[in-house]
């Protein structure tokens, strides 16, 4: 995408020069045109860069604001196509979940957590394998055990899958759950680590494959499945 932005406080082409190399500097950003007669810049982009991102990036006598789009709503458009996948993957889940019952006489709420869980880690297991050691990789960037054991990294996306099996299977409920507790309960230790440090790192619950940055998003996606490991062990024991 590209927008133009009033640019106030440039005197010179040398100002013109140390916006544009400033603004290039931006992460997403791929191309900048700077004009001191117009007092305007035009900037290229591969996602939405938030106005205060840019300012941030400048000195601040030069004053940036948006022209020709309304912020608001391209933070937002940016934010959708940012998590498209992962809120694509959560629907579809939930919806075979969903669909899975409608054969049921009645609604079953633990299978249809029971099943919602199989697909979350049967799903997000087959993205981290595609590229096994770019997943470990930058899971060691964060997480808490995988800083400390390297290969902790590779057991975890092998440790999904297993989960998402025994969950389809119904294999030992209460042992399944019970190691579903305890790991997402460590793996989001550094999840919230990074969020409240604003650490600026790719989040790996979808492997190496999309670049998904680390947010809020990710807190929910470990945080739901310790809830429900956490109510089908109350409801069993």
């Amino acid at each position: 995408m590209t927008h133009t932005y009033q640019l106030t406080g440039m005197t010179c082409t040398s100002c013109e020069d140390k916006v544009k190399k400033a603004l290039e500097l931006v992460d997403n950003i791929t191309n900048v045109e700077v004009s001191k007669e117009n007092n305007t810049a035009t900037v290229t982009m591969t996602k939405h860069v938030a106005i205060v991102d840019l300012q941030n990036a400048l000195d601040p006598k030069y004053q940036i604001s948006t022209i020709d789009h309304n912020e608001n709503i391209e933070q937002t458009r940016s934010w959708f196509e940012t998590y498209k996948p992962i809120l694509l993957i959560f629907f579809y889940i939930s919806l075979i979940t969903v669909l899975i019952q409608t054969t049921n006489h009645h609604f079953d709420f633990m299978q249809a957590m029971r099943h919602f869980m199989a697909g979350f880690f049967l799903v997000f297991s087959f993205f981290k394998m595609l590229n096994l050691k770019g997943f470990a990789e930058s899971y060691m960037m964060y997480d808490v055990l995988a800083r400390k054991i390297p290969v902790w990294g590779y057991i975890y996306a092998f440790l999904e899958f297993g989960l998402g099996i025994s969950y389809l299977l119904n294999f030992n409920p209460i042992f399944t759950n019970a190691v579903t507790f305890i790991v997402m309960s460590i793996s989001i230790i550094g999840v919230l680590q990074s969020v409240l440090n604003k650490k600026k790192i790719q989040c790996a619950c979808l492997g190496a494959v999309f670049n998904l940055p680390m947010s809020t998003v990710t807190i929910i996606e470990d945080g739901l499945m310790i809830i429900m490991s956490l109510i089908m062990l109350i409801t069993m024991l």
